[in-house]
């Protein structure tokens, strides 16, 4: 038997996670099932690419479904006011400014369930937060990147 990972995430993630499993399981499954019907009735199902995309679909939606109901069921719930305001941790905002000149940079760090870089939202294990954790505001860290190391300035922990 294989051991579950955990899945770090905020309050709000995992709220966001369950809206989605209802709307797999209210609103996608019906559907998918659904197109299935339509398509059996179109006759030979062998030469019939509606009903091979229909149940291409139906098992992506199944899959989907399995993946958040253990990601839920294995969730962690980040809990960011029981550590030092000045210290990064999960569930923070982090602002840092690259060294020796470069732009500030603003990223609240989360686990992998619910990172998004595009809403600013980085994965714990994302090689920037791992260097981040556990410092604290005005210290320089280095962040190791494809391109070689970056040293970055902590400005604000929120």
């Amino acid at each position: 038997m294989a051991i579950d990972k955990s899945y770090y995430m905020t309050k709000e993630g995992k709220e966001k996670l369950m809206e989605e499993l209802e709307h797999l399981k209210t609103v996608r499954r019906p559907e998918v099932v659904e197109r299935i019907k339509i398509a059996r009735d179109f006759g030979d199902l062998s030469e019939n690419s509606e009903y091979d995309a229909a149940k291409d679909e139906q098992a992506f939606v199944e899959s989907r479904i399995s993946q958040v109901e253990m990601m839920i069921r294995n969730s962690q719930i980040i809990e960011s006011d029981q550590t030092d305001p000045n210290v990064v941790a999960m569930g923070k905002t982090v602002t840092f400014k690259e060294l020796p000149d470069g732009d500030e940079e603003e990223y609240t760090i989360v686990g992998s369930a619910e990172a998004d870089p595009f809403e600013g939202k980085i994965s714990n294990d994302s090689p920037i937060a791992k260097s981040l954790i556990g410092h604290e505001v005005g210290q320089e860290v280095t962040v190791p990147t494809p391109a070689g190391d970056m040293q970055v300035r902590i400005i604000t922990v929120s």
